[in-house]
């Protein structure tokens, strides 16, 4: 009876979806039938991780993260957790043969977010590698069903999505960060005095990573390139929301795209996508 348990397992981890993001929950379910659980999978099992260290400050985070990681690499080893959401993660893990160093990435930068650091240009790439590139490529893994010759040709596309994700989410949350996390992730920034030039230079970096990856988007696959496109939409546009607005702005609000707003979004990429003119 495993196969119930696997079930409620896949069920929690498209809950977490839902729950903690509409826009990614909107973008999974335009992916084709079979992609959905396994994307859903890897999205409850970053999401947990995050949440341990953004979270859970009354508790003992360092410790959390650390049982956390001992669980995954158990639960990978074994086949089967308890934990529903690494059930879940290390099912698909397994299934789709994703290299477990991409795990160690992910909770490397993990770890990272439990103290308060300087960030250095090269501390700065290496975390988003952890926290975002490595995300990509373990999607990118489900999408090209383990094919290598795939997975090779789509990987620095893949990267530079991930990587303008995550830079997009750091001007998002800047203030978040700064004032409730006392976090930095931009080198030679002080958000203190944090400047509309400082902000255009990173603006620039995102616009190139955004070209580049909607290179890779158009070489994917049928079944995952629309729900991949959508979440690339919903993106730019909050990325240009944000690029309207003065670096001062941003440090005194968190900028959202609304849940209509993301709706008409949805069916203007279905149709872009479906007339070929992404």
């Amino acid at each position: 009876m495993k196969e119930i348990f696997d079930q409620l397992s896949a069920d929690c981890s498209r809950l977490t979806t839902k729950l903690y993001s509409t826009s990614f929950s909107y973008g999974i379910y335009f992916l084709g039938k079979e992609l959905r659980q396994p994307i859903h999978a890897i999205y409850g099992f970053v999401r947990l991780a995050d949440e341990i260290v953004d979270s859970f400050h009354h508790y003992d985070k360092k410790f959390l993260l650390a049982k956390f990681k001992e669980d995954t690499f158990e639960a990978i080893n074994l086949g089967i957790s308890l934990n529903p959401i690494l059930n879940s993660f290390q099912e698909v893990v397994n299934q789709y043969q994703i290299d477990m160093e991409l795990i160690v990435l992910f909770l490397r930068s993990m770890e990272m977010d439990l103290f308060t650091q300087k960030y250095t240009p090269e501390l700065y790439n290496d975390y988003i590698l952890g926290s975002a590139e490595v995300v990509g490529l373990m999607c990118l893994k489900v999408f090209t069903h383990g094919s290598d010759v795939g997975y090779e040709q789509l990987k620095p596309y893949a990267m530079k999505l991930g990587s303008a994700f995550q830079k997009v989410n750091f001007l998002r949350d800047v203030k978040a960060d700064h004032q409730t996390l006392s976090r930095n992730y931009f080198p030679n920034v002080n958000l203190a005095v944090f400047c509309d030039n400082q902000k255009r230079k990173i603006e620039e970096e995102i616009e190139t990573e955004f070209a580049m990856a909607l290179t890779g988007i158009k070489l994917l696959p049928t079944a995952s390139r629309n729900g991949v496109y959508l979440s690339y939409i919903y993106y730019k546009k909050l990325f240009a929301k944000i690029k309207r607005l003065s670096a001062e702005k941003i440090m005194t609000e968190r900028i959202r795209i609304s849940n209509t707003h993301k709706v008409g979004l949805m069916f203007d990429s279905i149709i872009r996508n479906k007339l070929n003119v992404i």
